[in-house]
């Protein structure tokens, strides 16, 4: 998964699906003046090939395709980026549909014909979801931490207790994308304040 944050935000990648030429015309350079890296697909089967050459962090797909539709776009993101958020494009005639895609984990639907703010605003919640659920993986895991100086062993990607060792604040920005600001617990204040001359 790019390692995408609200500081970096041209590390969002995005999948555009739409048979609709003129949705993707439209709608593809419009996200990317957001910043966004887009990749368009013109079907489903072009949509889950992408998926299989390429992780991304969102499908923003239409509903009612022919072939593979939005459902099984949406399936196949579970199923090979289960991190990957999922939005669906719908018409006002089949909302029945776009309840029957949120059951099946979509993150969001947005009716047709819809406006591009509404757009990007559904991205943006989507993206602020996808960051907090990165901090939560990130917490999960921060288990290797020196007793001593405090600092966290970073083994992502290599054999386990080979990793460098850093500060905790370099290690949550690097990979949460959150920065920490210092301050004190109860106790250690109550502890500074009484050093202070």
């Amino acid at each position: 998964m790019a390692t995408a944050s609200p500081h970096n935000p041209t590390a969002y990648r995005i999948l555009l699906v739409d048979d609709d030429h003129l949705i993707r015309q439209t709608l593809g350079p419009a996200l990317e003046d957001q910043g966004w890296r887009v990749v368009t697909a013109d079907s489903g089967e072009t949509a889950v090939a992408a998926l299989d050459r390429g992780e991304y962090d969102l499908v923003l797909t239409d509903l009612v395709m022919s072939g593979i539709d939005g459902l099984e776009v949406l399936r196949a993101a579970r199923e090979r980026h289960p991190a990957c958020a999922v939005i669906l494009l719908t018409g006002y005639g089949e909302l029945r549909s776009a309840i029957e895609a949120l059951r099946a984990d979509a993150d969001d639907y947005v009716l047709k014909p819809c406006n591009l703010d509404e757009i990007l605003l559904r991205l943006r919640r989507c993206f602020e979801r996808i960051e907090l659920r990165r901090k939560v993986r990130l917490y999960e895991h921060i288990l290797p931490v020196c007793c001593v100086c405090k600092k966290v062993r970073d083994d992502e990607g290599r054999a386990p207790g080979t990793g460098p060792w850093m500060p905790i604040e370099t290690f949550i920005l690097e990979k949460g994308g959150a920065e920490v600001t210092s301050t004190y617990c109860p106790e250690c204040y109550e502890k500074t304040v009484a050093e202070w001359p």
